[in-house]
C-alpha cells in the first residue's frame, strides 16, 4: 500500500503542552502515605509474579485507583531524569469474620466480641512497571489502624517516588496485593518528549537530541530536524504493522540517501539497514530537482539539497533575450561545492545578470540560478567588459557576447563593436559598475539602455502622439455614443388651460419617453415645483436642458397664446386664473429674452394640436423656430427633437406611428368626451380646424 508522507504528522502527533515539573533530589526511591497510615518500601525489587486470585479471609486492603504525576529526579541542577510518581488509593473490602488466627489480621482480638474493633489491617501492595526496554516491580507495605477501618470506604493512599523512564516512552502500570484477592488495576501513561518540557535544559538527553518537527507547505510536508552542524543523525520512517506488507514509494520521493531500516518490535531487536537508491538514476534526478541555491549575503551563498552530492560551481553572465549563460571561467575559477556549506565568490558588487551554474562530476549542467535577480531586479541590457592585465601595466578590454569576447575597439559588425566607443567612454568616466578585481584583471558591467533610448526616442514619441490622438478620437466617439444612448433632454412647457388639456400633455410626454428622449414636465415634478416655486424650478430645468444640448418644447394652446400676447402687450386679455403649479406664465420671463436676442433657433421647438390651434395663431416672435401640428406633423416634430448632428433614422416614421397610437386615445377623450355629441370646446383667438 502507498505511504503518503503527510501521515508522518499523524505519527508525530501534535506539539505537546509545556510542563513545569517538581524536582526530587537524590537517587533513592521513597514512599510516603496519607496521615494515619504507615508504609514501608522494600529495599530491593521483587519478581513480577501476580499469582492467582484467592478468597479473602476477611476484610482486606485493596487498590482502588491509580494516579500518576511527572517529576524530575536530579543529581545536580542540570543533571535530571524524567520520573513517574504513582499514588495508589486503598479501600477496605470484605467483612469481619470470627478470626481463627489473630496474627493473620495483625492484632489481638477478644474472642467474646463478634466484630473486633481494635484490629488493624495491613497489606503488601505491588507496583509493576513496564516501559520498553525496562520492567520492574516494587513492594509497598501498608498498615491501617483500626480507628480508620470503615468497610467499603477509602482509607487513604500510598505514594511511590519514583519510576525513571525514557522521554517519549509509554509506561504501563499494574497494581495488586500479595496475595492477590482482586483483579489488578492497570494504567497507561504516555511520557512527553523534550519539546513539551519547560525544564529541558536540565535533562542532558534533551541538549542535542534531534527532535523532529512537522510543518505543512501546501500539499508538501517538511520534516525539520534541529541539530548542530557537527552532529550526525539517522532518520527512520517506519510502518507499524503486522504480517506481510507491500509498501509503495512515490518515485518523486526517491533520493540517493534514502535508506530503509527494518526491525521487529521486540526488546533488543537487531535492526537491518539498506540504502537501495544510491545508484538509482531517478533518485539522482530527483536530488538535483530538489536542490536549491540560496543567497545569504552579497558574496556568500549555499546549496540546499536533501543529500550530499559531488559538484562544482562557477559564475556565469546571462544576457536578456534567452541566450545561454556564459561561464566566467577564466578569469574566475570553478569551486567545489558542499551541501549546506557557505561558499563565497570574490565579488565587489552584485548584478542581476550574474548567475551561479552547478555541474556534477561528469561536467553536466544540473542547476543554474541568478541569485541576485530577486534583490536587484530583472535582467539588464548591460554589456560585460573583461579587462585583462599583463606585465608592464599592459591591459586589454573585450566585451562578452554570445559569439565570444569582442576586443574593443573593433570594426566588427557585432552590437558591442558598434557601441565600443561609447562603452570605453563610459568606462573612463566611471559610469560602469566594477564587479570583480584582482591582479590579473577585472569585470565591468556597462549600461547600454541610454544609447538604445536615444536612437528610438523619436520613434517612441511618434508612437505616443499617434496613440494619444487615437485615444482622443475614441473617447470623443465614446462620449457621443454614450450621449446618444442616454437620449436627448427635452423640457416640455405648456399652459394648464384645464384638466383635460393637462391629461393630453401627460399622454404626449409619456409617449415621447418611449423614444430615446429624457422628458421633463412639471406634471411629474409637482413636489419640487411647490418647494422651489415655478420661476426657480423652470430656470433650473431650462439651464440643465440647454447645457446638455437638449431642446425646450413650447406646446401652444389658446391659453398659452393669450399669455404670450399679454406679455407682448398685444391687447389680448389672458384667460382666467391659473393654478399654483402653472409654470408657463413663470417661464415666459426666461423664454422671451432667448427669442428677442436670437438665441432660440436650435434650442426651442414649437407645437400645437390639430383642431385646437392653427400655427398661424402663434405670435410671430415664436414662429422664428419651427412650429409643428400634432399628430399630423409627428415625423418632422420627432426629427427636430433628435440630436442636431444625428443622422435621420429610417425608423423615424415607425416611431411617429408609435407615438400617434399612444396619443390617439387622449386626443379622442379630449375632443369627444364621453356622453357629449360634439367637441364643445371653446377655442381661443385664431382657433381653427385646419390640419
Amino acid at each position: 500500500m502507498p505511504v503518503p508522507w503527510f501521515l508522518l504528522s499523524l505519527a508525530l502527533g501534535r506539539s505537546p503542552v509545556v510542563l513545569s515539573l517538581e524536582r526530587l533530589v537524590g537517587p533513592q526511591d521513597a514512599t510516603h502515605c496519607s496521615p494515619g497510615l504507615s508504609c514501608h518500601l522494600w529495599d530491593s525489587d521483587i519478581l513480577c509474579l501476580p499469582g492467582d486470585i484467592v478468597p479473602a479471609p476477611g476484610p482486606v486492603l485493596a487498590p482502588t485507583h491509580l494516579q500518576t504525576e511527572l517529576v524530575l529526579r536530579c543529581q545536580k541542577e542540570t543533571d535530571c531524569d524524567l520520573c513517574l510518581r504513582v499514588a495508589v488509593h486503598l479501600a477496605v473490602h470484605g467483612h469481619w469474620e470470627e478470626p481463627e488466627d489473630e496474627e493473620k489480621f495483625g492484632g489481638a482480638a477478644d474472642s467474646g466480641v463478634e466484630e473486633p474493633r481494635n484490629a488493624s489491617l495491613q497489606a503488601q501492595v505491588v507496583l509493576s512497571f513496564q516501559a520498553y526496554p525496562t520492567a520492574r516491580c516494587v513492594l509497598l507495605e501498608v498498615q491501617v489502624p483500626a480507628a480508620l477501618v470503615q468497610f467499603g470506604q477509602s482509607v487513604g493512599s500510598v505514594v511511590y517516588d519514583c519510576f525513571e523512564a525514557a522521554l517519549g516512552s509509554e509506561v504501563r502500570i499494574w497494581s495488586y496485593t500479595q496475595p492477590r484477592y482482586e483483579k489488578e488495576l492497570n494504567h497507561t501513561q504516555q511520557l512527553p518528549d523534550c519539546r513539551g518540557l519547560e525544564v529541558r535544559n536540565s535533562i542532558p538527553s534533551c541538549w542535542a537530541l534531534p527532535w523532529l518537527n512537522v510543518s505543512a507547505d501546501g500539499d508538501n510536508v517538511h520534516l525539520v530536524l534541529n541539530v548542530s552542524e557537527e552532529q550526525h543523525f539517522g532518520l527512520s520512517l517506519y510502518w507499524n504493522q503486522t504480517g506481510p506488507q507491500i509498501i509503495t514509494l512515490n518515485h518523486t520521493d526517491l533520493v540517493p540517501c534514502l535508506c530503509i531500516q527494518v526491525w521487529p518490535l521486540e526488546p533488543d531487536s537487531v535492526r537491518t539497514n539498506i540504502c537501495p537508491f544510491r545508484e538509482d538514476p531517478r533518485a539522482h534526478r530527483n536530488l538535483w530537482q530538489a536542490a536549491r541555491l540560496r543567497l545569504l549575503t552579497l558574496q556568500s551563498w549555499l546549496l540546499d539539497a536533501p543529500c550530499w552530492l559531488p559538484a562544482e560551481a562557477a559564475l556565469c553572465w546571462r544576457a536578456p533575450g534567452g541566450d545561454p549563460c556564459q561561464p566566467l571561467v577564466p578569469p574566475l575559477s570553478w569551486e567545489n561545492v558542499t551541501v549546506d556549506k557557505v561558499l563565497e565568490f570574490p565579488l565587489l558588487k552584485g548584478h542581476p545578470n550574474l548567475c551561479v551554474q552547478q555541474v556534477n562530476s561528469s561536467e553536466k549542467l544540473q542547476l543554474q540560478e541568478c541569485l541576485w535577480a530577486d534583490s536587484l531586479g530583472p535582467l539588464k541590457d548591460d554589456v560585460l567588459l573583461l579587462e585583462t592585465r599583463g606585465p608592464q601595466d599592459n591591459r586589454s578590454l573585450c566585451a562578452l557576447e554570445p559569439s565570444g569576447c569582442t576586443s574593443l575597439p573593433s570594426k566588427a559588425s557585432t552590437r558591442a563593436a558598434r557601441l565600443g566607443e561609447y562603452l570605453l567612454q563610459d568606462l573612463q568616466s566611471g559610469q560602469c559598475l566594477q564587479l570583480w578585481d584582482d591582479d590579473l584583471g577585472a569585470l565591468w558591467a556597462c549600461p547600454t539602455d541610454k544609447y538604445i533610448h536615444k536612437r528610438w526616442a523619436l520613434v517612441w514619441l511618434a508612437c505616443l502622439l499617434f496613440a494619444a490622438a487615437l485615444s482622443l478620437i475614441l473617447l470623443l466617439k465614446k462620449d457621443h455614443a454614450k450621449a446618444a444612448a442616454r437620449g436627448r433632454a427635452a423640457l416640455l412647457l405648456y399652459s394648464a388651460d384645464d384638466s383635460g388639456f393637462e391629461r393630453l400633455v401627460g399622454a404626449l410626454a409619456s409617449a415621447l419617453c418611449q423614444l430615446p428622449l429624457r422628458v421633463a414636465v412639471d406634471l411629474w415634478s409637482r413636489r419640487e415645483l411647490s418647494a422651489q416655486g415655478p420661476v426657480a424650478w423652470f430656470h433650473a430645468q431650462r439651464r440643465q436642458t440647454l447645457q446638455e444640448g437638449g431642446v425646450v418644447v413650447l406646446l401652444f394652446s389658446p391659453g398659452a397664446v393669450a399669455l404670450c400676447s399679454e406679455w407682448l402687450q398685444d391687447g389680448v386679455s389672458g384667460p382666467g386664473a391659473h393654478g399654483p403649479h402653472d409654470a408657463f406664465r413663470a417661464s415666459l420671463s426666461c423664454v422671451l429674452p432667448d427669442f428677442l436676442q436670437g438665441r432660440a433657433p436650435g434650442s426651442y421647438v414649437g407645437a400645437c394640436f390639430d383642431r385646437l390651434l392653427h400655427p398661424d395663431a402663434v405670435p410671430a416672435l415664436f414662429r422664428t423656430v419651427p412650429v409643428f401640428t400634432l399628430p399630423s406633423q409627428l415625423p418632422d416634430f420627432l426629427g427636430a427633437l433628435q440630436q442636431p448632428r444625428a443622422p435621420r433614422s429610417g425608423r423615424l416614421q415607425e416611431r411617429a406611428e408609435q407615438v400617434s397610437r399612444a396619443l390617439q386615445p387622449a386626443l379622442d377623450s379630449y375632443f369627444h368626451p364621453p356622453g357629449t355629441p360634439a367637441p364643445g370646446r371653446g377655442v381661443g383667438p385664431g382657433a381653427g380646424d385646419g390640419t
